[in-house]
């Protein structure tokens, strides 16, 4: 969650439609031409919100029954959205709540510490934290009053990215290509084969698995603009 000119971003992720974001998985033939390439920032940033709102809370009874209505297709992310709809459709809002703080709240600390600096350093509140802050600010976003995660969190990370690819947060100081290499790309894939391997993820297995294929899709979209 950040601010932006005093607009709150990420604190209620607006996630409508859900029931018809099996064409998330459009975003891996964009390349191809089937897919405007505004409708397919739509998607980007959806797909980034919807990351954003699980890794950050667990999900509400609500939110859990929208995703049961995910439909997917026969593309790697398609078939991660229908196994994510499985297995929100057959969730237990309680298990998945105790199965979040299990994972990153945990007494004292949880099995995963889903922040940049971590991954990158071994430690929080290194220097990966320091560039995230100085991109944001180039970017004229701060966290918002009250919040106390770490800039770096991968929610926060996946909150930017939104709000890049949909122009919501204008890319003239910093590209969202440039956001995305310097501050998710050395570290997410682990933090994501991690969550899918942690002792208490069942749920969040397949929140793993989205975020995982997601962001390779990400990885060779912006590969292919730079060549």
């Amino acid at each position: 969650m950040f601010c932006n000119n005093k607009k709150w971003l990420g604190s209620n992720p607006d996630l409508p439609g859900l029931e018809e974001r099996g064409a998330l998985s459009a975003v891996e033939r964009t390349r191809a031409g089937n897919v405007k390439a505004d409708e397919v920032d739509f998607l980007r940033a959806q797909e980034y919100r919807l990351l954003a709102a699980l890794l950050r809370g667990a999900p509400s009874a609500d939110l859990l029954s929208d995703l049961s209505q995910l439909r997917g297709d026969e593309t790697p992310l398609g078939s991660a959205h229908t196994a994510l709809a499985s297995a929100a459709n057959e969730a237990d809002p309680i298990a998945v709540d105790r199965e979040f703080f299990s994972l990153f709240v945990g007494v004292g600390r949880g099995e995963l510490l889903p922040y940049g600096s971590f991954y990158l350093t071994g430690f929080l509140n290194e220097r990966p934290l320091a560039a995230v802050r100085h991109d944001m600010a180039k970017l004229g976003l701060e966290r918002a009053e009250g919040l106390f995660d770490p800039e770096d969190h991968i929610a926060t990370l996946c909150d930017v990215m939104a709000a890049l690819a949909t122009g919501d947060v204008p890319a003239d100081a910093v590209s969202e290509v440039d956001f995305f290499r310097w501050h998710l790309a050395p570290w997410v894939d682990q933090f994501f084969a991690d969550l899918k391997t942690a002792p208490s993820a069942f749920f969040y297995r397949h929140v793993a698995e989205v975020g995982s294929v997601f962001m390779a899709v990400e990885r060779e979209a912006f590969a292919m603009d730079a060549a």
